[in-house]
């Protein structure tokens, strides 16, 4: 299987938290005009999936009103609230069986550009068998494309970790990306974010 141009990749929003720290929905804030949940959907549907499944939990009836008209299949973590790991596992397991990768994504990364997105699977094309993964930060996170070998790896994920786990633990081909090192998770996050737009 390497460097199978065949291999086709689905996509997975993870958009299901609370943004507790945040103290509103992180999904729903505006960059450039558009929600983040939004923007970052549209970004995944230009990698041109076999299909791209978004997970909702927290305040699912909104999230879907910020979704609609996109080509997504929307899928609900009964058990979000026990963190990221949940979100995760719902989407690897509603996840296409013809797709032989993941391309994992959150909402909170307004510098997420699609060159970045399609460079993670061009990778991992290449090596259809191996995980590609954003490298910022000093770490490897997400988006990442992760291969289906390691879905069983998902799915014994709990509690609130995703898949920085297992790229810490399993290792990955690092895709520099300097600038998705900046989320938002935080109100002084929310501000800078609102100083980038109005710049």
């Amino acid at each position: 299987m390497n460097g199978d141009r065949a291999a086709v990749h689905g996509a997975i929003l993870l958009a299901a938290g609370a943004s507790r720290r945040l103290g509103h929905a992180k999904q729903l804030i505006e960059f450039d005009g558009e929600p983040l949940l939004r923007r970052a959907a549209r970004a995944l549907l230009a990698t041109q999936p076999l299909e791209c499944v978004v997970v909702l939990g927290h305040d699912a009836a909104r999230m879907r009103a910020a979704l609609a008209g996109l080509p997504v299949r929307e899928v609900l973590a009964a058990d979000h609230e026990e963190g990221l790991s949940a979100s995760l596992r719902a989407g690897v397991a509603a996840l296409d069986a013809r797709c032989a990768g993941a391309l994992v994504a959150l909402t909170d990364q307004p510098a997420l550009q699609v060159d970045h997105l399609l460079a993670l699977c061009d990778a991992w094309r290449a090596q259809p068998q191996c995980a590609v993964a954003s490298a910022y930060a000093d770490v490897l996170g997400v988006p990442a494309l992760l291969p289906r070998s390691w879905f069983a790896d998902v799915a014994c994920l709990r509690g609130d970790v995703g898949a920085r786990e297992l790229l810490r633990r399993r290792g990955a081909v690092p895709l520099a990306a300097p600038a998705l090192a900046h989320d938002v998770d935080t109100p002084a996050d929310r501000e800078r974010l609102r100083g980038e737009e109005s710049a």
